[in-house]
């Protein structure tokens, strides 16, 4: 089988600070890249503790799946880290509000570290709409 894969980029969350993109897409599925706290327009991590990192890595994340064809609802697995397990409460509360009544599939670990000093990141795969 031939798969093709197709690169996802937007300006709505931040460019890449790696060898890697923000999502691919194979077969209908979305492979999103894990986001962190950064603000797409200055490409700086945003300030305000946990909360409001937490709050800019979930819109990162929906520009990303709009962007790819895809949405939160669509949303199969996620992966969670934390730089501090302490902040999980948090982080749960605002992932929470964020998916609704939508469940997908979890992990939450905490890390040594996450770039640029990160205290949350977060990836997802996701189904493209239709």
């Amino acid at each position: 089988m031939n798969s093709r894969l197709d690169v996802v980029a937007t300006t709505g969350a931040p460019a890449a600070i790696g060898p890697y993109v923000q999502a691919m897409v194979c077969d209908g599925l979305v492979y999103c890249s894990g986001q962190i706290g950064l603000d797409p327009v200055s490409g700086s991590m945003v300030e305000g503790g946990v909360e409001t990192e937490t709050r800019r890595v979930l819109a990162n994340l929906d520009a990303v799946l709009e962007a790819a064809g895809s949405q939160r609802a669509l949303v199969i697995r996620s992966t969670v880290f934390l730089a501090d397990l302490a902040d999980f409460a948090t982080v749960n509360r605002l992932y929470g509000e964020f998916f609704g009544t939508h469940r997908p599939a979890r992990s939450t670990v905490q890390v040594a570290a996450l770039p640029r000093g990160a205290r949350v990141e977060i990836d997802v795969i996701a189904r493209q709409r239709g």
